[in-house]
């Protein structure tokens, strides 16, 4: 890894490097909530002063542009009596994430794990994200994340380049040839001594500003123990199962493919649609059986995925703890509050 500084000013001249030949999506404020705080999302932005380096969260994570909703795998039309299919990674230009926190980094990371480097890799996934570059930068702590908990308040890898903000000048860390050669068209120079100091005193004062914890301690084999506690139904009945968790979790990936025909059998379309383990349907096979037709057990092998499947097959939680569920449940389910009454052993 490689250190340099530079001046604020430098970062507008960075950005208007990378937007000229590439497409850039960065944090943008779009609206305000009823208690008038900023709403920030991620979109395209040709503009370096519509992006909000300092936002706090975005309601949806970076997801949906390399693990859309809603993509089309193939598509199939007959000519000259012939079946021809056509296939589109939607992946044609590089993508640029300008402003990724670590919490969402450490995400792609961990889906990278299943979609990238497994023995089965998604194609589409993959093409995305090796046409990705990422320019990480440090969050703004807010009172329902816990990531530090989780261990996503920092990242390690997955970033092309990473900024911290020293107040007048930026500290960042290069990870990749890439960003070094893009950064060589900008002013920059290597940090000096009291740099170091200002940026391991950033890091400090930012740790302070995490309140919301999760005990992590041994918590597989809790949840081995408590598979069958009540605590489970207590939160199943509080729970809506409109999978909204799901939509704005950075590393929820289950989905679902469906395959039309025209009516006049000339062409044919088979789509991926990202589900939720929440919904109803979700475990429902053909003949209509469902495996999970309770609200509380499908909430709890969310969990159980989360926290105790991917732990056995990764060593690590599936969870960042970016705090996004727990904010947009309409049944104010908090990952906090669950995992504390499951090793209480009772709903708080």
């Amino acid at each position: 890894m490689i250190f340099r500084i530079f001046e604020k000013k430098e970062l507008k001249n960075l950005f208007e490097i990378l937007a000229a030949h590439n497409k850039v999506v960065g944090p943008v404020e779009i609206g305000k909530d009823k208690q008038c705080n900023p709403i920030y999302a991620f979109t395209e932005v040709s503009d370096f002063n519509s992006i909000k380096l300092d936002y706090t969260t975005t309601k949806l994570p970076a997801k949906r542009y390399f693990l859309p909703f809603h993509e089309d795998l193939s598509t199939f039309r007959i000519k000259d009596n012939n079946w021809q299919k056509t296939i589109d990674y939607n992946a044609d230009r590089p993508l640029i994430f300008f402003g990724l926190h670590p919490c969402d980094i450490n995400a792609l990371n961990k889906l990278d794990k299943v979609l990238l480097h497994s023995v089965f890799p998604m194609p589409y996934y993959v093409a995305k994200r090796k046409n990705m570059f990422i320019i990480g930068i440090d969050c703004v702590p807010q009172p329902f994340c816990f990531c530090r908990s989780m261990g996503s308040d920092t990242a390690l890898h997955g970033f092309d380049m990473f900024i911290t903000n020293l107040g007048t000048r930026y500290f960042v860390e290069i990870l990749t040839d890439t960003a070094y050669n893009f950064l060589k068209n900008i002013k920059t120079e290597e940090p000096k001594e009291k740099d170091h100091i200002l940026y391991m005193k950033s890091a400090a004062e930012r740790n302070k500003k995490f309140t919301a914890k999760v005990d992590t301690t041994d918590l597989a084999k809790i949840l081995d123990m408590e598979f069958q506690s009540d605590v489970w139904k207590q939160w199943g009945d509080k729970c809506l199962a409109c999978g909204t968790c799901a939509n704005v979790c950075p590393t929820c990936y289950c989905y679902g493919v469906e395959e039309t025909v025209d009516i006049n059998l000339k062409s044919a379309r088979k789509t991926k649609m990202l589900h939720s383990c929440n919904l109803i349907d979700f475990a429902e096979v053909a003949g209509g059986h469902n495996f999970r037709p309770e609200r509380h057990s499908r909430l709890k092998y969310r969990y159980y995925h989360k926290h105790r499947g991917f732990v056995e097959a990764f060593e690590e939680s599936l969870c960042v703890g970016c705090g996004r569920c727990g904010e947009s449940c309409l049944a104010g389910i908090k990952v906090p509050e669950v995992i504390a009454s499951v090793r209480g052993g009772k709903k708080r």
